[in-house]
Parts: C-alpha cells; structure tokens; sequence
C-alpha cells in the first residue's frame, strides 16, 4: 500500500448499518413518544409492556425522552462509524467514538435495570436498541488497534481493519 493510511475493513460498514438500524427503531420510539394516536407494536398485557415502559418515570432523564437520546447517539455513531472517521489522523475520533459506546452500554445496563426491577416489565423496541448498542460497543472495542492504526500509521504496514 504505502500509503500510510490506516486500511478500513468491515468494522466501518457493520457499525454504520448498526447505527442506521438503531436510528430507525430510535426514530419510531421518539415519533410513539411525541405523537398521539400512534401505539407501538407491541402487546401491552403481561410482562412484555412497551408502553408501561415508555411512558414510566424512568423514560424521561433530565427532563428528555430516552428515545430522543437514542436517536442522537444512534445519528452521531452512524457519523463517527463511516470509514473516513476510521482513516482520519484525529484521534479525538475514536477516542470519542469508544466513549461514546462505553456510555452507551452503561446506559442499556441502567435502562435493563429499570426495565427489571423497577417497571418490572420489557419493551420489545427497547430490547432491540439495547442490542444494537451492545454490538456497537462490542465492535468499537475490539477494534481499538485497528482505529489507532490510523494515528500511529501500523494500517497501512498490517493491511487490516
């Protein structure tokens, strides 16, 4: 290669399909959220509720919707998570794109907590972002050497990504 940019591999296309999937559920949860009239599908007897959830207490924090704070940091994933954020030299972009995903999981492990223990009910929707979120980070950390490659030059040397 010799170009001295770091390769980019299959990490940039899945994280960008995973952020464009959680944008989406992201968006439908925030639409449920703000507009009367639309219900999510999603039964709402038993222990799969996702309008108790929704609606509870703990949806809201610091005064904004769970949804809405999925939605901005599904859309800035999706942004740091293209392949010229994994070749950039600025290692504030992975820095912020590995912090971004350590507060991410730390809240999914809040918000299955809350959905436990405290509503004592499951949001199918929101499962499904919790797992979106938890291959994101999953992802993004097991692919730090590769996003440091662009920094330190070791891409253009190994070829991977």
């Amino acid at each position: 290669m010799g170009t001295g940019r770091a390769a980019v591999g299959w990490r940039p296309l899945v994280l960008s399909l995973v952020s464009l999937a959680g944008v989406g559920v992201a968006t439908y949860l925030t639409l449920a959220h703000y507009t009367t009239g639309i219900t999510l599908a999603c039964p709402s007897t038993g222990a799969i509720n996702c309008e108790a959830v929704t609606t509870s207490h703990e949806s809201v924090v610091f005064g904004i919707p769970v949804a809405v704070l999925g939605l901005l940091f599904f859309v800035a994933m999706f942004f740091v998570s293209l392949p010229w954020a994994w070749r950039t030299p600025m290692r504030i972009v992975a820095q912020a794109r590995l912090a971004s995903s350590i507060v991410g999981i730390g809240f999914v492990f809040y918000l299955v907590y809350a959905e436990l223990f405290e509503i004592q009910k499951i949001c199918l929707w929101c499962t499904s972002v919790h797992i979106l979120t938890f291959v994101l980070f999953v992802v993004i950390v097991t692919g730090w050497d590769d996003a440091t490659a662009a920094w330190t030059g070791d891409g253009a040397k190994r070829g991977t990504g």
